[in-house]
């Protein structure tokens, strides 16, 4: 019989070995997890050798799949064929076969072998990268189809071109399906886009000075002050100089083309107000409207197009915003923003202010389904409020259990824990595919369950009839932000929409210039907040504690509100571009605008989204937890110069509603 003294010995022996088990197993996971990311960082150095050394040491390590990836793409120029859909037959419906197939694509577009680029092409799940699309078109062209409509539609972007789209670009002209003013087309939005090599390409094309080109778009004071060569090639170089030159001085600017319009074509001169305009748009410029005026009958990009349409918008000039939109490509005109922007134009052609009718009527209805700002906006032109859907039945663990054991959502959960968030979130909307929405509300919950919010908004948000706002529009850490909220006066429900928007709840949220935490508050911030409510010991990594965080950003954002006349939208967009910048496009406001026309007329994209994104946030946060329909348009107060207060909205009236 063994002693009560000598079992509870024996029981410590086992429970410390158990321990220093798990703590061994924990260290070998943990040199595991560090050896992959310096094979990940090696691979992103192309050093094959590196990788090679990395990936031997995880020769069991849990993920073996991205083990092999890496180890294949570091050397993925001279990888045979068998070597590849070797690694696609092992990992077969893994998401890391389609990032493979994504590279191989590329290479094998690289080197024409154009058979096995068609072989694996139509295999591509995602097919989400602009240069395989280019590689594509290419094949095609080269067969002898006709793809220029395909390619002018995709060629919107010259910073994701790369060699792949610059090479399509010259099989078209080659084969005659781009002519010369395609390639103008392309030269000047290389100049919108700040790409020299793409400008210096085109230019080649078309056998010009490449020179110039590259002087334009990189000195293009210096290019106008030489003044417009002989040729036409040169004329538009010369565009594309005025454009870059109107960023930092549009007087400059207007002097040149002043100068050189006597030697220009109509068709020349309207362009190059054209290139003037989209610049001064960017600083809402006062002479913009005139400039624009001088464009009529150019060509204009999608960025042109769109700015000059909402040039229209800040002017009250509705009949020109409707010709603008109507002038647009179907691709644009069908975006959910034209689609609503029409609505609102036509309702002021008319002279409607209350429920609207016809065409306007029926675009509003189109997208008044969809769950945000402008299917919110639309919405309630219909003349309804903005409610919360009813939840189905709760999800039960039972349908929780075969998400966990998803070998995509484990992969998943693996990187998130090593914060690597685009491995990650690449795995789990992996592992979503093909899910019914019952799963997807599923898998939401189990997202809930290990505390990655952001992938449970996600994943929510892609239902259409089973649908869970709780799950959408998450309220964490209430017991912080309820208090903090209530203290300082400020609408706990903007305060959440803001979050949701920053940070989508990841609490190690660190964003590339430096910003922290829920409420990603700059460092600088930070200490700037802390010593004005008295916090004396600041200290940086108190921007990754949730209370700190969380004190310190709600009270600069009251800070910021009260900068801006008590203005929900104004600091919304002050949180995100700067107090300072903010200030600058307030004084460009001679009388106040309609909310919607200012937040539409936002020069930063980043900015303009955001505050749009913000406020209907709010609007289903408020729904949420008032438990009564909500008015966005009652949050998008009128905007005014500094000083203007709501107390005077009664007296002016500048929306068609």
């Amino acid at each position: 019989m063994i002693s009560a003294s000598k079992w509870i010995a024996g029981a410590f022996v086992v429970a410390f070995t158990s321990l220093a088990h798990a703590d061994d197993i924990s260290a070998d996971s943990r040199r595991d997890d560090d050896a992959f990311l310096l094979l990940r960082d090696a691979v992103r150095q192309d050093d094959a050798s590196k990788a090679d050394f990395y990936a031997a040491r995880l020769s069991s390590y849990s993920i073996p799949s991205y083990v092999d990836y890496y180890r294949l793409k570091s050397r993925l120029k001279d990888a045979t064929q068998a070597d590849i859909r070797d690694f696609f037959k092992r990992y077969q419906g893994q998401a890391i076969v389609d990032r493979l197939r994504n590279d191989w694509l590329l290479e094998l577009g690289r080197k024409r072998d154009w058979a096995t680029f068609d072989e694996q092409y139509p295999l591509f799940v995602l097919n989400d990268d602009t240069q395989v699309k280019c590689y594509a078109l290419m094949s095609r062209a080269l067969k002898g189809q006709k793809v220029a409509d395909e390619a002018r539609a995709l060629l919107t972007a010259p910073s994701v071109y790369g060699q792949p789209c610059a090479d399509l670009i010259a099989t078209l002209h080659q084969s005659g399906q781009f002519n010369t003013e395609d390639l103008y087309a392309q030269l000047r939005l290389a100049g919108e886009f700040n790409a020299t090599g793409q400008a210096r390409r085109i230019v080649a094309l078309l056998d010009g000075p490449e020179k110039k080109a590259v002087q334009a778009v990189d000195l293009p004071t210096v290019a106008v002050a030489k003044g417009m060569g002989p040729s036409k090639v040169e004329h538009q170089i010369f565009i594309v100089a005025l454009g870059r030159l109107a960023k930092t001085s549009s007087k400059l600017a207007v002097l040149g083309l002043n100068k050189a319009m006597p030697k220009m074509s109509s068709q020349e001169q309207q362009q190059a107000w054209a290139a003037i305009a989209l610049q001064t748009s960017y600083s809402l410029s006062p002479e913009t409207t005139d400039y624009w005026r001088r464009s009529n009958g150019a060509q204009l990009s999608i960025d042109q197009i769109q700015w000059k349409t909402r040039i229209a918008m800040r002017n009250g000039d509705w009949r020109q915003v409707e010709n603008n939109i109507r002038a647009m490509p179907q691709s644009l005109r069908n975006d959910t923003t034209w689609v609503y922007w029409l609505g609102r134009a036509l309702m002021a052609r008319d002279g409607v202010t209350s429920q609207p009718s016809g065409e306007a009527a029926q675009l509003f209805r189109s997208i008044s389904d969809q769950s945000n700002y402008y299917g919110q906006l639309a919405l309630e032109e219909t003349g309804k409020l903005i409610t919360i859907p009813t939840p189905g039945a709760p999800i039960s663990q039972a349908e929780i259990t075969p998400i966990a054991a998803n070998p995509n959502f484990q992969r998943a959960l693996k990187f998130f824990s090593m914060r690597l968030r685009f491995e990650g979130t690449r795995e789990w909307n992996w592992g979503l595919r093909g899910l019914s929405e019952r799963e997807h509300l599923a898998a939401a919950e189990y997202a809930r369950q290990n505390n990655i919010l952001d992938r449970m908004v996600n994943t929510s948000e892609r239902t259409r009839i089973q649908v869970d706002y709780s799950q959408r529009f998450p309220s964490p850490h209430n017991d912080v932000m309820h208090p903090a909220t209530q203290t300082l006066g400020l609408d706990k429900a903007w305060v959440y929409g803001l979050i949701r928007q920053e940070s989508r709840f990841i609490m190690d949220a660190q964003s590339h210039v430096g910003a922290s935490g829920l409420m990603q508050v700059m460092p600088s911030t930070g200490r700037w907040v802390a010593k004005k409510i008295g916090l004396t010991d600041f200290a940086q990594e108190m921007l990754s504690d949730v209370r700190y965080n969380i004190m310190l950003g709600t009270n600069y954002l009251n800070m910021v509100l009260g900068n801006m006349d008590g203005n929900e939208v104004l600091a919304t967009a002050a949180y995100n571009a700067g107090p300072g910048r903010l200030r600058s496009w307030r004084a460009t406001l001679t009388k106040p605008m309609d909310a919607t026309v200012f937040i539409e007329s936002i020069p930063y994209f980043e900015t303009r989204t955001y505050v749009k994104n913000v406020m209907s946030n709010a609007t289903y946060y408020a729904a949420l937890f008032e438990g009564r329909p909500q008015s966005m348009k009652a949050r998008l107060v009128t905007v005014g110069p500094k000083g203007y207060t709501q107390a005077e909205e009664q007296e002016t009236s500048f929306s068609p509603r």
